[in-house]
């Protein structure tokens, strides 16, 4: 019953009328793809990365290949994007995860104990600040301007052609 159901399949989806060079998945649809289980990717952060076959190889109209070499090589692509990925994230992946949480819990540590306490103190104390600069400006920098200015203001400059 298995082998039998195989080939009634593979001999659909080869028959030239059937096959439409294109699944009939969109894989723009993130819907499509949730599996059985909890959604991986509920903020949606990775939904660029949702590519098919037909996104990245393309026959135009007027230029096809054969259709067993069409469906060959959309086999092929999807079989080796699948295992490659399996490949790689049972190497990567658990390191990669570490390495993200040790750089979050940092970053984290960094914002809680020194940046956030830093801002809130400069805020505090910026009042205070903006109070004493006023009084320097007004006691020192208004009246040396002001003295600058009144000696360029009697400066007086001709210019002759000899």
């Amino acid at each position: 019953m298995g082998l039998e159901t195989e080939k009634a399949d593979v001999q659909l989806f080869m028959d030239d009328d059937a096959y439409s060079r294109h699944s009939g998945v969109d894989y723009a649809d993130p819907e499509k793809f949730v599996d059985s289980g909890y959604d991986r990717d509920p903020h949606r952060l990775n939904s660029h990365l949702q590519l098919g076959f037909e996104d990245v190889i393309a026959e135009p109209a007027t230029t096809h290949s054969f259709d067993k070499v069409w469906v060959c090589s959309h086999a092929l692509f999807e079989v080796s994007k699948y295992v490659l990925y399996k490949f790689l994230t049972v190497f990567l992946a658990i390191p990669l995860a570490f390495a993200a949480g040790i750089l979050f819990a940092t970053l984290s540590c960094l914002h809680i104990w020194i940046l956030m306490p830093f801002v809130k103190t400069c805020l505090m104390v910026l009042p205070s600040v903006q109070t004493i600069w006023k009084s320097l400006t007004d006691i020192v920098i208004g009246p040396l301007c002001a003295s600058v200015g009144r000696s360029f203001s009697s400066v007086n400059l001709q210019v002759s052609h000899d």
